[in-house]
């Protein structure tokens, strides 16, 4: 562990401006600085080592220009440059140093993340991890918001019931691959769409759904759909948006439900794509938009019903680890443009 008042590099990715249409790796560079490893008599900040740093699809809206957008700015800023990292985004961090009694020297916690190796929290509001038989890098996924996500999206807003029919699109995400092992426990019928036929391999062989396709080799989605699901669809899981929701609700069954977890084909569109929504009326269907921050209080409830499988193997769960900060663009790259297979995580330290 470093010792107090030393002081080290700190390497930040920097984001150069807000980004149209579809960012590029040059959108992006490394900057090293220093930061001292020390607090200040009577702050009540912590210093933490980032681990861990999660990606998720929805940090693509956070490059973009936000004066369209309802959702208010949440970027933090170095100086006049911008840093790469939002409240959304999920840090596994190591406590460095601390003079709040909250957290101490040599917890580990999770929550937002500043991209960079060392990060100073002066009003820290971070969630504390208490199971550590688990790999850490959980925490950024599976056991962080987006485990919450798919609890909170499947269980409090799909309502299952045994028996259903589920579809679960952008099924090799963490969001996505969850939903469709609580769909399998819970004794329901789930058919997932990805993106590649090595996604397509992966959740028919390691964890063993239904059925799974890959949509862009569909030239007809309404077809596909009938083709897995001739009695029609009772949940949709809805993380693509587009051409997909527009078939899926074609075949919906009356008082389907779907939950409206994002819309990944959207984030790099100027103007939103047109969805014929009438099916909602004539079917009585029931669509729901959420976020995991407003199922927050369920997180102890969560965590007693997924560790359990977790631990006995009945949950598998799939990373895709990039190495250093140097590689952090890169990779979030591959995540807009599918090439990750399972979690996206970068690895900022394992120590």
């Amino acid at each position: 562990m470093a010792s107090v008042r030393k002081e080290v590099s700190n390497k930040q990715l920097i984001l150069r401006d807000y980004v149209t249409g579809s960012p590029k790796e040059s959108d992006m560079y490394v900057k090293t600085s220093t930061i001292k490893l020390e607090i200040p008599n009577g702050s009540k900040a912590v210093l933490l080592k980032n681990l861990y740093l999660s990606y998720d699809p929805v940090m693509r809206i956070e490059l973009k220009i936000r004066s369209s957008l309802p959702i208010p700015l949440s970027r933090h800023y170095l100086g006049t440059e911008r840093l790469f990292g939002w409240p959304i985004s999920v840090t596994q961090f190591s406590v460095l140093v601390s003079r709040h009694l909250d957290y101490k020297e040599g917890d580990f916690v999770w929550g937002p993340a500043i991209w960079e190796e060392y990060s100073l929290v002066k009003e820290p509001n971070l969630t504390k991890i208490h199971h550590t038989d688990v790999p850490l890098s959980y925490y950024t996924g599976i056991l962080s918001y987006p485990g919450i996500t798919a609890y909170a999206g499947f269980y409090e807003i799909c309502s299952p019931k045994k028996g259903e029919y589920v579809l679960v699109s952008s099924a090799s995400g963490t969001v996505a691959q969850l939903v469709g092992q609580f769909t399998k426990l819970m004794g329901c019928y789930v058919v997932e769409s990805a993106g590649s036929q090595q996604k397509v391999d992966l959740l028919k062989n390691k964890f063993w759904f239904d059925e799974a396709f890959n949509y862009k080799e569909e030239c007809d989605l309404n077809a596909a759909l009938k083709r897995y699901f001739p009695n029609g669809i009772d949940i949709y899981f809805e993380n693509v948006g587009g051409k997909m929701l527009d078939a899926v609700l074609l075949n919906m069954r009356d008082h389907g439900r779907i939950a409206g977890c994002g819309m990944t084909s959207t984030y790099n569109l100027d103007e939103p794509e047109r969805i014929n929504l009438m099916f909602i009326i004539y079917k009585r269907i029931r669509m729901e938009g959420f976020s995991a921050i407003e199922y927050f209080h369920l997180y102890p409830k969560f965590l007693d019903h997924i560790l359990p499988y977790i631990r006995e193997s009945k949950i598998v769960y799939v990373e895709d680890l990039a190495e250093g900060l140097e590689n952090g663009a890169a990779a979030l790259l591959g995540l807009f443009s599918g090439c990750n297979v399972g979690k996206q995580v970068l690895v900022v330290s394992r120590e």
